[in-house]
């Protein structure tokens, strides 16, 4: 039944600081890349079990987790569940613990 619920001062910064920074954005001139574009979609493709690379990084790790492998190699879920279920049918990692949801393994060594 009221008006618009008054702002306080420093949700009132906020938004000045927001607009601010969105003129900015759109005078800023050809392109105007924004960080919308400069983010980078995570990769499908999972990278090469036989990579020394690879295989070194997944040593230092204690833990074996899909979400962990998708952070650290920039994969997408479905893409790191499928690649750990491969290292560990090659006898990579060992499987550890997991219930439907989450799997978890331990590398070998």
């Amino acid at each position: 039944m009221g008006g618009k619920k008054k702002l306080s001062l420093k949700q009132i910064e906020k938004a000045q600081a927001r607009q601010d920074s969105q003129s900015k954005g759109k005078t800023s001139g050809a392109g105007g890349s924004s960080s919308r574009t400069e983010k980078k979609s995570p990769g499908i493709v999972p990278p090469n079990p036989r990579d020394e690379k690879v295989m070194k990084e997944l040593q230092k790790m204690k833990v074996l987790t899909p979400y962990t492998l998708a952070s650290r190699f920039d994969l997408r879920l479905s893409a790191a569940k499928d690649f750990l279920e491969e290292l560990h049918r090659r006898g990579i990692v060992t499987y550890v613990s997991g219930g439907r949801n989450i799997k978890i393994y331990k590398p070998l060594g």
